[in-house]
């Protein structure tokens, strides 16, 4: 990982299931001694972000997405950044978001039924499990945030319920046709990572540093970006209220910066 990051270039924020508002973004970023950030929500585009690129208090801020697709035997996250909304792209988002809310209902209506609770929550745009694990945690049942997924809503859990996700050809094409640069999200997390990286030769790069446990084969990456001229994303795939602990240095950064400030501009 790089531990002197210029960028992060994956963020959520409450538009999905973040914690941080578009409005606090830049000082999160000036504690995190970054300059460069990029917002992407899952299945949504940020709402407050009028342009490709914004600034706001001397922070850079990308309009971004993390759209997750179907693989096959997998489903894996694709991540798009200086979004120009296309209408095929947003009537897909449009239908993703209705299904979000109605399975979020679901999902409630499941736990308090189990429960015999009411939860502080009810569906909105860009409603996720996350919100639904700490809603639980809020009530009167004796659930924990890590417990509410590891008991109640998690995969194959007795109150989860899956939902739409966007054929991975589709989201490729519905991503390339509105991004500059489209990217294959944190590619060992998956259960086949090789599978995973079959697809990036439909893309423009790859997440090349993230936070999560494993590391990262980073020769391996390096093997498959010097091969296919990909460009090399990362980012600390936050939640919470702090950024940039995992992104970009400075070489890769630029490079990505010319490729997305050359199309935008």
């Amino acid at each position: 990982m790089n531990t002197n990051p210029v960028a992060d270039l994956h963020v959520h924020t409450t538009a999905s299931d973040g914690v941080l508002t578009v409005d606090q973004l830049p000082d999160a970023a000036r504690q995190a001694g970054i300059e460069w950030l990029a917002v992407t929500d899952h299945d949504r585009i940020h709402p407050e972000l009028s342009e490709p690129v914004t600034t706001r208090d001397g922070i850079s801020i990308i309009r971004g997405i993390e759209l997750r697709v179907d693989a096959g035997d997998q489903r894996v996250d694709l991540l798009g950044y200086g979004v120009e909304p296309t209408a095929d792209l947003v009537a897909e988002l449009n239908r993703l978001q209705e299904d979000r809310q109605t399975r979020g209902r679901r999902i409630i209506d499941q736990v308090e039924s189990r429960l015999d609770v009411e939860l502080p929550i009810e569906p909105r745009p860009g409603i996720g499990r996350p919100h639904i694990a700490r809603a639980i945690a809020d009530s009167e049942a004796p659930y924990d945030y890590d417990r509410a997924f590891g008991e109640l809503i998690g995969n194959d859990c007795p109150c989860y319920v899956p939902r739409a996700v966007t054929p991975v050809g589709r989201g490729i094409e519905l991503l390339s046709n509105a991004c500059p640069v489209v990217s294959l999200a944190h590619p060992f997390r998956y259960p086949d990572p090789e599978a995973a990286l079959d697809l990036v030769d439909r893309l423009d790069g790859v997440e090349y540093v993230y936070p999560y446990g494993r590391d990262v084969p980073v020769d391996r990456l390096d093997e498959l970006c010097n091969a296919s001229d990909l460009l090399r994303t990362g980012g600390s795939d936050a939640h919470g209220e702090a950024v940039g602990q995992v992104g970009l240095g400075s070489e890769s950064f630029e490079r990505f910066r010319r490729r997305l400030q050359g199309a935008v501009s």
